[in-house]
C-alpha cells in the first residue's frame, strides 16, 4: 500500500530517483511486444506528449550541456519520440525565458536531448511534428523560439525545419545569477525563430 509514493512518482517528485533505463521503456507493460530493433530511418519514430518524469530523467541522461531543467519551469507540453517500445528524443516546451518576449503568444524550445542511438535526421523530424502539433494544441500560439549553444551545435536542425536564425546574444550576457549552474560552460548563443502567424 503506497498511493503516496506512486502519486509522488506519478507528479514527478521522485525523478531523481528513476534510472534513465526505466522511463526509457516507453510502454513497461507492452515491452515484450517490441522486437528490440534500431530505427534505421527518422520516419520510423512515433512522437507524443509525454509527461514530466520521463523527459526529465532522458534529458538528464541525453542533453550534451543542459542535464537539468529548472523545476519552476513551467512547460505546458513535453514530448518524446518512440520506436518499438523505447524513447529516442524528448522535448519541452515553455513560454520564453527572456522576460521581454511575449509570454502568451511565444513558446520557447527550452531541451531536445537525442539519444545517441536515434536514427540521422530524428531531432529535425521531431521539431516539425511539435510544430504541427503546437498549432493544433495552442492555436494562440504566433511565434516558436530557440536558443542554440555555438560551442556544440551549428544550428542545421533549426535550418532544416525552416527556422530563421534572427540574433546573436554573447555568452556573458547569459552568466548573471539564476540563469546558469556551476560547472556549464558560457557560449554565445544564436536565437532561432519560426513564425506561426503565416
Amino acid at each position: 500500500m503506497n498511493p503516496p509514493r506512486l502519486h509522488a512518482i506519478v507528479s514527478g517528485r521522485f525523478a531523481m530517483g528513476l534510472r534513465a533505463g526505466d522511463v526509457r521503456v516507453a510502454y513497461p507493460l507492452f515491452q515484450a511486444e517490441g522486437g528490440g530493433s534500431i530505427p534505421t530511418s527518422a520516419l520510423q519514430l512515433r512522437f507524443e506528449v509525454i509527461d514530466r518524469l520521463t523527459m526529465e530523467t532522458l534529458n538528464r541522461k541525453w542533453h550534451s550541456r543542459l542535464p537539468r531543467l529548472n523545476t519552476a519551469c513551467p512547460c505546458p507540453v513535453y514530448y518524446g519520440a518512440e520506436f518499438d517500445g523505447l524513447w529516442y528524443a524528448v522535448a519541452a516546451w515553455s513560454p520564453p525565458v527572456a522576460r521581454l518576449l511575449p509570454q502568451t503568444t511565444w513558446l520557447e524550445l527550452r531541451r531536445l536531448a537525442i539519444a545517441d542511438d536515434a536514427p540521422k535526421n530524428a531531432a529535425t523530424r521531431m521539431i516539425g511534428w511539435m510544430v504541427r502539433d503546437i498549432r493544433k494544441r495552442f492555436p494562440v500560439i504566433e511565434r516558436l523560439v530557440s536558443y542554440q549553444d555555438t560551442a556544440v551545435h551549428n544550428g542545421a536542425i533549426y535550418r532544416a525545419a525552416g527556422w530563421t536564425g534572427t540574433s546573436v546574444a554573447n555568452g556573458g550576457q547569459w552568466n548573471y545569477a539564476g540563469r546558469r549552474r556551476d560547472g556549464e560552460r558560457i557560449a554565445d548563443k544564436i536565437r532561432w525563430e519560426l513564425d506561426l502567424s503565416r
